[in-house]
């Protein structure tokens, strides 16, 4: 009986809890994020350009109902997209810090510590999300420069939504930085996949705006346009694109659903070995 007891105590002295492993390494994110100063710029710099550019040079060609109904034209219409490019890019882009791990040794050294890969997915992906949200939300306080007003419920919502958006983003990118072994091979399926995921999710035109219906429901079965969909009811409740998918409820849950499913997936693909541990 003692000797159970004191292999009992010294097993949960070994094993760590849930949070401290998984906080220190969503804090060695952020460390890694603050030391690399061009990641800073290229995160907030590209997205702000291509607002700027597409904005002004697109604006005068879009006469759909969801982009002329909202205040302060494409621009406006456009804002809240740049914003989900900020948490996709962000976001996308820390999980690339996996490959290097792996190459590195660290993350080969994490897994065969006493805790459970989950651990290892959370701590992972807080780090991503802190930072993506952290980048959004200082795009999104230049809002009320363009007439973008809030009151404390649509504030609120509005970084929770940046907050989901931000935690499924960062799954996927887990999911398919995992099997990864190098950073070239992370690009070119950002470049195919998640680029498109961003053109699909109404972000440069809404969804009741568009001929051909096929493209109509690719756009609606993306899960990313309900997380922006929410993000433009949030900051302009009259939004048509908004109402087309359903309203804030739809929004929130599917945005929800999103980042939980990326999570459990990026934590099964954790308990596994893959070919790039071998080479």
């Amino acid at each position: 009986m003692t000797l159970n007891l004191n292999y009992a105590q010294a097993e949960s002295t070994v094993r760590p809890g849930l949070w401290r492993p998984a906080m220190s390494l969503c804090q060695r994110e952020l460390v890694r994020f603050v030391r690399q100063k061009h990641r800073i710029v290229g995160a907030l710099a590209t997205p702000i350009v291509f607002w700027l550019l597409i904005g002004a040079g697109m604006g005068r060609s879009f006469n759909s109902p969801g982009v002329a109904g909202g205040n302060g034209g494409y621009m406006a219409y456009f804002f809240p997209g740049t914003v989900v490019m900020i948490l996709l890019f962000t976001a996308i882009f820390s999980t690339i810090s996996i490959i290097e791990d792996r190459r590195e040794g660290f993350l080969q050294s994490v897994l065969v510590a006493p805790i459970s890969p989950m651990v290892v997915v959370l701590g992972k992906v807080l780090g991503g999300t802190l930072l993506a949200s952290g980048q959004g939300l200082i795009f999104l306080a230049l809002s009320p420069l363009i007439g973008f007003h809030y009151t404390l419920f649509s504030l609120l919502m509005a970084v929770l939504m940046i907050f989901i958006m931000s935690f499924a983003l960062t799954g996927l990118g887990f999911c398919i930085a995992w099997r990864m072994s190098s950073t070239q091979g992370f690009h070119a399926i950002m470049n195919l996949f998640l680029m498109p995921m961003w053109f699909l999710s109404g972000a440069l035109f809404p969804a009741n705006g568009v001929s051909w219906v096929g493209l109509r429901w690719a756009i609606r079965l993306n899960p990313l346009s309900y997380g922006l969909a929410g993000l433009r009811r949030a900051m302009n409740w009259h939004d048509v694109q908004s109402i087309s998918l359903g309203g804030l409820p739809v929004n929130l849950g599917v945005s929800v659903l999103f980042a939980v499913v990326m999570f459990l997936i990026a934590s099964a693909m954790a308990t596994g070995r893959v070919a790039a541990d071998m080479q």
